[in-house]
């Protein structure tokens, strides 16, 4: 990199738009929020989830953390919600409300869309990073 180059990316305005720059903790050591699911919800199992809010923005519309939930089974209904889930570690099966199966597992990645309606299997305690937004 030329030395005209690299000074561009030392300028001010660089340095400014860093602080728009999030970098997820995917092993907080923070004390996470822990709870369970609605009794409604719950299908199987007993599961507790944890999850460690890491970012809001646009007024809390857009929230993104990371969430982990020990084995069970419970009704997912994302209503107007969008979420991007990337796993860590785990696996889960999805199954959507008239659909199939579909299993995801560490460094799988997907959405959940608004209007899903489905089951949230956790086969295997299951950590991952997600971005919702309402």
């Amino acid at each position: 990199m030329t030395g005209a180059a690299a000074a561009n990316f030392s300028s001010p305005r660089m340095e400014k738009g860093m602080s728009l720059l999030k970098t997820i903790d995917t092993d907080p050591s923070s004390a996470p929020r822990e709870s369970a699911p609605l009794p409604e919800r719950l299908i199987s199992g007993n599961p507790a989830f944890k999850t460690w809010a890491q970012d809001v923005a646009r007024g809390e519309v857009i929230r993104t953390g990371v969430w982990e939930g020990t084995p069970g089974e419970t009704r997912s209904i994302k209503g107007e919600t969008f979420e991007f889930c990337h796993i860590l570690s785990g696996i889960v099966e999805l199954t959507p409300e008239g659909g199939e199966p579909v299993v995801y597992k560490a460094g799988d990645s997907f959405v959940m869309k608004p209007g899903f309606v489905g089951v949230w299997k956790t086969i295997e305690t299951v950590r991952k990073v997600y971005v919702i937004v309402t």
